[in-house]
């Protein structure tokens, strides 16, 4: 009971910190939505979905498993790693990006040369402040995880305004995003000072964790990109098939509507992986703390659809302006898929605590494919968006069933 207890109040913690967090972009997109087009939101979201990607492949998903190792010297040789492990495949990035584009030119699309410059920057910022962040949670320093998302939020929502007022476009909201990341990194090197290694012993210890901890860049790093590529994939299809100004639509959905989803759900999944972790490490099964999420994320899942059947599609364009109703309605075709990741979401660490990073990436491979088929099996953008967040509502409870297997353990546990 008594870490029941405790589990909650970290849990509300992190999401005392994580609603500012949340809020202060949310409110900013209020104001973005007066300064920018459907167009230009389109184009920052289809240049930031490939940042995003590249975030992940960068770390090797290293970060995963900070919670996941001992307190102490092991975790920070496992961060360490993580950080040299992302600095090293940044400049090979670099490099093949260089590589791409002089050899063709149409792989940057529709990306202007600003964004394709600022590109692998803007990935490594931001994969290296998703290790911190990772490196806080594990450490259970759930105050000062609170303060670096609510300097980001504000760094880069002021920026993006700023720029905004001056030259409101795509281009400005990319480079507000990469000022606002790199600076974040400053702050975090302050807060949690990454510790060296002695000189002679760095590549012996990095070799040797690469090893030990080598499930994580062969299944969960596949697994991780594919899930982000998916996630980011149907703004990408939508803005070539459709048109800017629908991508805009969509990408301005998923902002808002992924807000609240990721608000509860990020602060529980910080506390959630370092006690179940703990639990399994004992016990050799997470069930209990996996159930008891479970259920409160069911409760926040139905009460989240009550809301916005009641006034979401109104909502948005009271707040955002009428040209932005559209994205009211694409709200509510997603309402069910985003429900089922606030619930699924937290709970898929349970993969990487029991080592069963090979059966997320299955799953995942079944998403890409259902994302793919979706979106470009139906002629209108109505029948591919309504298609998408269906077939991808089923695959999250087939995900939530698998990760509560996994939660059992080596040996089933009886129900009490």
């Amino acid at each position: 009971m008594a870490k029941t207890a405790t589990f909650w109040k970290n849990t509300m913690s992190v999401l005392s910190g994580t609603m500012v967090a949340q809020a202060i972009p949310l409110v900013g997109t209020l104001i973005m939505a007066r300064i920018y087009t459907p167009a230009d939101f389109g184009g920052f979201a289809s240049w930031l979905a490939i940042v995003t990607v590249a975030a992940v492949a960068l770390t090797a998903r290293f970060e995963s498993s900070l919670a996941v190792v001992a307190d102490g010297e092991a975790r920070e040789t496992a961060f360490f790693a993580t950080v040299t492990t992302a600095a090293l495949l940044s400049v090979l990035a670099t490099i093949v990006l260089a590589l791409a584009v002089l050899c063709f030119p149409m792989v940057l699309g529709s990306m202007s040369a600003v964004q394709a410059v600022i590109l692998i920057p803007a990935a490594l910022a931001y994969a290296l402040g998703q290790s911190w962040e990772s490196f806080a949670a594990a450490e259970g320093a759930y105050r000062r995880l609170s303060i670096l998302r609510i300097v980001q939020a504000s760094i880069i929502l002021l920026i993006q305004v700023g720029i905004g007022l001056f030259r409101p476009s795509a281009e400005a909201l990319s480079l507000a995003f990469t000022f606002g990341a790199a600076l974040t990194l400053i702050l975090s090197s302050r807060l949690f000072p990454l510790h060296l290694p002695p000189h002679g012993m760095r590549r012996t210890m990095l070799t040797s964790f690469w090893k030990r901890q080598r499930r994580f860049p062969m299944f969960a790093l596949p697994a991780d990109t594919i899930n982000t590529f998916s996630a980011q994939l149907p703004v990408l299809i939508v803005a070539s098939r459709f048109g800017a100004d629908y991508a805009g639509y969509l990408a301005m959905t998923i902002r808002l509507l992924g807000a609240p989803v990721t608000l509860l759900g990020r602060s529980v999944l910080d506390v959630f992986k370092r006690y179940a972790s703990e639990s399994y490490r004992e016990r050799g099964h997470c069930r209990d703390e996996y159930l008891q999420t479970l259920r409160t994320l069911t409760i926040g899942a139905i009460v989240f659809c009550g809301v916005m059947l009641l006034v979401g599609q109104t909502a948005f364009a009271l707040l955002l302006g009428e040209k932005w109703r559209m994205a009211g309605v694409i709200a509510i075709w997603m309402l069910p898929l985003y429900s089922l990741r606030f619930i699924a979401s937290p709970l898929s660490y349970t993969f990487y605590i029991v080592d069963k990073q090979h059966v997320d990436l299955g799953w995942q491979i079944g998403l890409l494919g259902m994302t793919v088929a979706t979106l470009t099996a139906f002629g209108s953008a109505d029948l591919a968006l309504k298609g998408y967040a269906y077939g991808y509502s089923a695959l999250y409870l087939v995900y939530i069933y698998l990760s509560y297997r996994c939660s059992l353990g080596v040996r089933p546990v009886r129900a009490t």
